[in-house]
């Protein structure tokens, strides 16, 4: 397996990392066994970066990890957990919270789940509007002096809040949205991350499968999300999936699957790019780390970026509201 540093101050980790989401719910019912199977399987191929929420499922997602990594060398694997959102019974989201004891709270509930002593990676999973990211980041790096976090990272922010967050304690990561169809932190966010030594762990990259060519006209499987999304919606997604009908050509010439291609490309942006995988299943997992076998040249990412320009998708990758929450999309006044 091909390793990557986490950040300048982090961890090595596998190239490619496992995104544990689609395994409680979100994509829809979700077969426990071969979640599990997939995970033991990643874990086999020498990936050890596996993220996950707490909010996935409400809770769910940790203790299936749990379950999975249960008698697993401890030293062997690298647990990537965000929190913060806050759900009803019913499922819904009501906000967010990056109070510093709502942190440490969240952090004993997750460590419970997961049977783990202590987590390799902490991140609110969004910026409070609340709470300043210094005193959510504060809170963070008070438990990694207890011994209970190992490194800090951050989800969705801007580039001005990356470096009030970096200010208080070194950040290894910027968890964020990134694929060919979504390359928004190239304006303004990979810049300062390049510059403050913080890698990106790139999740989204097949788009919620829309460019992963397994997609279809229809997503309206029982508690998938993506029902709602505005790229899976009405005409939107029908140019989209002809979009990913270019991608797919594309992939051909260069021996790769859809899937591969979005991945090799993410992969061949830089070595500080870990791309993490939503794999639920053995097939799809196998698929995905056939991207591995294939780096690209910078004359064949030229090529794809040409085919799937940078804004050439239908629709913004969450609802409004959705999107008016994420500071990652807000540009920054601060050089």
């Amino acid at each position: 397996m091909e390793m990557r540093k986490l950040g300048k101050t982090g961890p090595e980790v596998s190239a490619i990392g496992l995104g544990a989401m689609g395994m409680s719910g979100m994509y829809g019912p979700a077969d426990r066994a071969e979640s599990l199977a997939t995970i033991g399987a990643a874990l086999d191929a020498g990936i050890n970066l596996i993220d996950t929420g707490d909010f996935y499922g409400m809770g769910h997602n940790e203790m299936l990890l749990g379950e999975a990594l249960k008698g697993v060398s401890r030293d062997s694997y690298l647990l990537s957990v965000k929190f913060g959102a806050q759900r009803g019974p019913d499922g819904a989201f009501l906000g967010f919270d990056g109070r510093p004891a709502a942190v440490k709270t969240a952090l004993a509930y997750s460590l419970q789940r997961l049977g783990a002593d202590y987590i390799d990676i902490y991140r609110p999973a969004r910026l409070d509007p609340n709470v300043p990211i210094e005193d959510s980041v504060g809170a963070i790096a008070e438990l990694v002096k207890a011994g209970y976090v190992r490194h800090i990272g951050l989800s969705e922010v801007g580039a001005a809040t990356i470096r009030k967050a970096a200010a208080v304690h070194p950040i290894v990561d910027l968890q964020i949205e990134y694929a060919l169809i979504s390359r928004g932190l190239e304006d303004e966010i990979l810049g300062v991350t390049r510059e403050l030594g913080i890698a990106i762990t790139a999740y989204g990259v097949l788009s919620r499968g829309l460019i992963s060519g397994h997609a279809t006209s229809n997503t309206s499987a029982p508690g998938d999300f993506r029902a709602h999304s505005p790229r899976f919606e009405g005409e939107n997604l029908q140019k989209n999936l002809a979009l990913a009908e270019v991608l797919r050509a594309e992939a051909a010439k260069l021996g790769l699957t859809p899937a591969q291609a979005a991945i090799a490309w993410a992969l061949a942006k830089g070595d500080d790019i870990v791309p993490l995988v939503g794999a639920r299943r053995r097939d799809r997992l196998a698929e995905a780390l056939g991207a591995l076998d294939r780096p690209l040249t910078p004359d064949e990412v030229a090529t794809l970026e040409r085919a799937v320009p940078k804004d050439a998708a239908a629709g913004t990758r969450y609802p409004e509201a959705q999107m008016a929450m994420l500071d990652s999309e807000r540009r920054s006044s601060v050089p």
